[in-house]
């Protein structure tokens, strides 16, 4: 063993994650190394998070592009694999639930290298979304498990995992986003599109609301609905966006489509927000520290206490008219309860875990 600690990212939601831990770990002086699998690729989706959260240069950039979910999966194996039995890290960490984390608990646990799962337990109990079986398995042979909330605790313990393995740290996500607080601007964000004081922001990609031409044309609907009540602005993830366009997403005289935005510039925009309509998984965290309603269009949440603990509610695709209207209706600045532990300081909780395993 090389004694290094080896950092795998793959994709947007992975970046906020892990610099936190990074920075930690290096503060604690412990050998690291950032392997970016390249499953994002795009200025907008990837380097432009590096440059913004202050991450170092990846070491290795595997560069395995788009793809379906084996092909991407297998690419990612096959150069890790060939990396790890050169290189033998002490310990490698994955962050989320995307392919490039499976990927990597495939390949250590086939080699014999210790595991740290960031973010694990988390469970929508649909195992419809790639992401529930990329979380089960990952859970299933980590070594250590860092858990956000007590609920993703429960989860891990149902599923027997040894209690020792679990660690309840609270959200890495949630220490950059507290680290960079000030730098969120929202008069500037809100010049850059030319919005009005009063305005939403909206964010889709998952497969059950723009893969079927049926569900993207009820989306498209449902997003016309709000549009028709408060400006809105929606970053278009490159997901699904042909198949958007198609139901006639550009039709609304108040609907503003952009490009992907850089963590600051998206964070921004979501601070000035009187109302977030998505179906991301980070945005409902975010949106609970913001204290900004987030409308979350899925039947389920792999992480409810967003809804028990934040501004989150679930709705569906019919009911986001009537949920919006409801929120535009509320008194703004009612407080509420944030996650215990949601405090910026999981980044080193989970490094103090990480090096005493090492020693």
């Amino acid at each position: 063993m090389s004694g290094i600690v080896s950092h795998i990212t793959g994709a947007r939601p992975n970046f906020p994650k892990a610099a936190p831990v990074l920075r930690a770990l290096g503060d604690a002086g412990v050998p690291q190394e950032l392997i970016h699998t390249g499953q994002h690729y795009d200025d907008r989706l990837s380097a432009v998070f590096f440059r913004q959260l202050g991450l170092p240069k990846p070491d290795i950039d595997l560069g395995v592009g788009s793809g379906t979910h084996a092909r991407q999966t297998a690419a990612v194996m096959i150069r890790l694999e060939e990396h790890f039995t050169r290189s033998r890290p002490a310990m490698v960490v994955v962050y989320g639930d995307v392919n490039s984390t499976l990927a990597t608990a495939l390949v250590t646990a086939k080699l014999g290298i210790p595991l740290a799962h960031v973010e694990a337990g988390l469970r929508s109990a649909d195992r419809s979304m790639p992401e529930e079986i990329n979380r089960i398995v990952t859970d299933q042979l980590s070594d250590l498990l860092f858990a956000t909330s007590e609920d993703a605790v429960e989860h891990l313990r149902r599923e027997g995992v040894m209690e020792d393995r679990i660690h309840l740290v609270g959200n890495p996500m949630i220490d950059t986003l507290l680290a960079n607080l000030d730098q969120l601007d929202v008069e500037v964000a809100r010049a850059s599109f030319g919005l009005p004081d009063r305005y939403a922001v909206a964010t889709v990609h998952r497969p059950a609301n723009v893969d079927d031409p049926a569900d993207a044309v009820e989306f498209v609907r449902a997003l016309h609905s709000v549009a028709d009540q408060v400006d809105l602005v929606l970053p278009l993830h490159p997901r699904g966006r042909t198949r958007l366009a198609d139901a006639g997403l550009g039709r609304h005289p108040r609907l503003r489509i952009v490009d992907p935005l850089g963590y600051v510039e998206f964070l921004s925009l979501v601070r000035g927000a009187v109302a977030v309509v998505t179906d991301s998984g980070g945005v409902q965290e975010e949106t609970t520290v913001l204290g900004v309603p987030c409308l979350t269009v899925r039947p389920n949440t792999e992480r409810p206490v967003t809804v028990t603990h934040g501004t989150n509610q679930l709705v569906t695709r019919a009911g986001l008219s009537q949920a919006v209207e409801a929120v535009l209706a509320r008194e703004a600045g009612r407080p509420w309860p944030v996650p215990p532990l949601w405090d910026g300081k999981a980044g080193p909780r989970i490094a103090e875990v990480i090096a005493a395993a090492l020693r």
